[in-house]
């Protein structure tokens, strides 16, 4: 065993006892498999297809990042500068633990209960005992082991049949990293009801220097004609690591849409797997992904048509700068009993420096044989045609260039609906071209 893999095992033995929740067995032995497989296999490494061109050696090569304990501290934290509207209920976490002092979720509609995990695994386990239990997918392997040994808080949203939230939940959660480089692992559950609706946002970002990993799980159902928007924005800095992964199954007639954008840390991985399990199911996947510097950002995606009669829609697109990587992985499948599936699944990779890379492999796995699905990826540079027609009317190379690269990424951008987050990725597009 590895230096790296045995100092989270050294961790847990040593964390475990204050662990919320385990006080009951079933979710203390849960923990303890978990841990079990990671023991076994270790971190992924780039000898392994699903992650190839994801290098971990800056993160292993002697870093140690020990759980993050709750501090009493955290309602000094200015979050003004995380909001992305003043009145949108939230709820904060620091360091993976949630900061009361600092969250408002007051006055949310009739049927919509939320709170924060770790104390509904303090008070009551049994009450998520059937999210929590069922297995997660094989990816990303090691850290989603991990976040099921360390899980200590998160958000727990249930809404009960035909429950509306007329608002985004805004979920904000702050790494502070301190003296030694800490660690958070998080678990959201969204649990939607029949005929239900809402919109999440997952929102990640970190104090100036923080040396942090960040690892979150986030599982949603949607049960009969619900209806989920789940934002995420990753604008985490260089000193931090990002591994999360998304895990939705779908029931009759219901939507799903994810908005996936990523534009900080070192290294940041995103998993995102979809089941359509019943007819009329539909699934949206939108992602934008911004590299520079020398950012790797690696986004795998899976939809799973397991039945007929669904429909899904994937686009996502790259803006790399600097020496940056990025990777997109997406793979459908359409099973043999999900006739009359429509699935269309694009990348499309704009390249900004002559260092900068992407590596695109969209796929499609089908057994049917009635469907209509395609798939396709592009990566290229600035159109020199394009530059020339704005140059040509006076409009300076540095500004036609960020305009080119402004509507570039809009097409991911405008299909938000949540107008909040559409101003804060315009004014954080807006800074990285300067």
């Amino acid at each position: 065993m590895s230096e790296a893999t045995a100092r989270p095992i050294a961790d847990f033995r040593r964390l475990s006892p204050s662990l919320p929740g385990q006080q009951a067995p079933w979710l203390a032995a849960l923990r303890e498999q978990a841990l079990e497989r990671f023991a076994e296999h270790g971190y992924p490494t780039p000898r392994e297809e699903a992650w190839k061109y994801t290098n971990l050696a800056p993160l292993l090569a002697g870093k140690s990042f020990e759980p993050a304990a709750a501090i009493d501290g955290a309602a000094g934290l200015a979050i003004d500068a995380y909001l992305l509207a003043p009145d949108l209920p939230r709820l904060v976490f620091v360091d993976g633990h949630y900061a009361a002092d600092l969250s408002s979720v007051s006055a949310l509609p009739a049927g919509v209960e939320v709170s924060s995990l770790g104390e509904v695994l303090r008070r009551s386990p049994g009450e998520v005992e059937q999210l929590l239990a069922e297995p997660l997918p094989d990816e990303p392997r090691g850290f989603a082991e991990l976040n099921t040994a360390f899980m200590s808080d998160g958000v727990c949203l249930r809404l009960k049949a035909g429950a509306a939230l007329d608002r985004p939940i805004h979920l904000i959660h702050i790494a502070r990293g301190g003296e030694r480089p800490s660690a958070a692992y998080l678990r959201n559950l969204v649990l939607a009801g029949r005929g239900s609706s809402a919109a999440l946002i997952e929102h990640y970002v970190s104090l100036d220097g923080a040396q942090a990993l960040t690892g979150v799980v986030t599982r949603c159902v949607l049960e009969e004609g619900a209806m989920l928007e789940h934002y995420k924005l990753n604008e985490q800095g260089d000193g931090v690591y990002h591994f999360a992964g998304v895990h939705v199954r779908q029931a009759r007639d219901s939507r799903y849409a994810s908005h996936n954008v990523q534009a900080g840390a070192r290294i940041a991985r995103s998993d995102l797997h979809a089941v359509l399990a019943e007819p009329g199911a539909e699934c949206v996947m939108n992602g934008l992904y911004l590299g520079r510097g020398r950012q790797t950002i690696d986004s795998h995606t899976f939809i799973d048509h397991r039945a007929p009669h669904c429909v899904s829609r994937e686009l996502y697109r790259g803006v790399l700068d600097g020496q940056s990587r990025g990777v997109f992985n997406g793979c459908v499948t359409v099973r043999q009993e999900a006739q009359h599936t429509d699935a269309q699944q694009m990348n499309h990779n704009l390249l900004l420096s002559d260092d900068a890379e992407a590596n695109t492999r969209p796929q499609l796995v089908i057994h049917a044989d009635d469907v209509k699905c395609s798939h396709g990826s592009t990566v290229g540079q600035l159109d020199r045609d394009a530059l020339f027609y704005l140059r040509a009317r006076g409009i300076g190379e540095a500004e036609a260039r960020a305009m080119l690269v402004r509507a570039f990424a809009g097409d991911i951008v405008q299909r938000m609906g949540v107008e909040p987050v559409r101003r804060r990725l315009d004014a954080l597009i807006a800074a990285r071209l300067g």
